[in-house]
């Protein structure tokens, strides 16, 4: 079955779609984006994304391309199109086509919107919960406000390329105080010695996840306690447990990080817990 995209106005095979070569999406990575997962026809946590989603269009000062009704309705299509019952729905939204100049186009030129969408076999993310995956930390050397979910990723690009090489599935960022920030494209929790699930702080240095923001609901809902904090390499690598959050991943646990053997080698149950109670609590919306 082929595959549909919608851009800029068009709904097109997923081969034919295309932008011009001044999108400055393109040309700049002059653009912000959200990825939402679909579990069992259902759009997980679809709000809190479009709200982040409105904050990243914001804080670099494009205009959103149109009303939140409309482009729910164009996500609800693309998925349709697609035929996407467990996978992701993808929305990319750039300042737009315009001659090539670092400034802002004058007059403003119309947002462009990109919304595409995948189906994923739930038995690979299944298999990654049961055994857990490697990590490698790497130098954080991204822009300081990767608070901005901008389509601008070289960094996070090299770094899981780096810990390809080293035989892991997921980097893990470092800031220069040896303090970790979160993952190539997740978020990262540890559970210390006491018990407790602790993550970095949403500051400007990590860009805040959504299901970041739903684990700690989860959490909160049952009582397990929580501390958003800086925490080094040394307390990860002595943690009960280290996992990673993201939207099609939720909650994956990581077992090894630089050869370093987490706790006893084997996904942990606060893990476990959280996966189990996740969809229970997250919104859930109808595609």
């Amino acid at each position: 079955m082929p595959r549909f995209a919608y851009v800029n106005g068009r709904y097109v095979r997923h081969a034919d779609a295309a932008v011009s070569i001044e999108d400055r999406g393109l040309v700049f990575a002059d653009a912000v984006y959200e990825v939402c997962q679909v579990q069992k026809g259902f759009v997980i946590d679809l709000t809190r994304h479009l709200d982040r989603l409105d904050h990243s269009l914001a804080e670099i000062r494009i205009r959103t391309p149109m009303p939140r009704a409309a482009m729910t309705a164009i996500m609800r299509e693309v998925l349709r199109r697609n035929r996407v019952v467990n996978g992701m729905v993808y929305l990319q939204v750039s300042r737009g086509v315009a001659r090539r100049d670092h400034v802002f186009p004058s007059p403003e030129v119309r947002a462009s919107l990109i919304v595409t969408a995948k189906n994923l076999n739930p038995a690979v993310n299944a298999a990654k919960y049961a055994a857990g995956i490697k990590a490698a930390t790497v130098a954080d050397n991204r822009w300081g406000r990767v608070d901005i979910k901008t389509v601008g990723l070289l960094p996070n690009v090299l770094a899981r390329q780096q810990a390809k090489d080293a035989g892991a599935q997921e980097a893990i960022f470092v800031d220069a105080d040896g303090n970790v920030t979160e993952g190539g494209a997740t978020n990262l929790w540890i559970v210390d010695k006491t018990g407790t699930l602790v993550t970095r702080m949403a500051d400007h240095a990590i860009l805040n996840g959504i299901t970041r923001t739903t684990v700690l609901d989860v959490a909160g809902r049952l009582g397990i306690p929580v501390e958003e904090r800086r925490f080094s390499v040394a307390e990860m690598l002595e943690a009960r447990e280290v996992f990673i959050t993201g939207a099609t991943t939720i909650c994956l646990p990581v077992v090894s990080i630089d050869g370093h053997t987490i706790a006893n080698g084997h996904p942990g149950m606060t893990a476990q817990k959280i996966r189990d109670a996740f969809f229970a609590v997250a919104e859930k919306t109808v595609i």
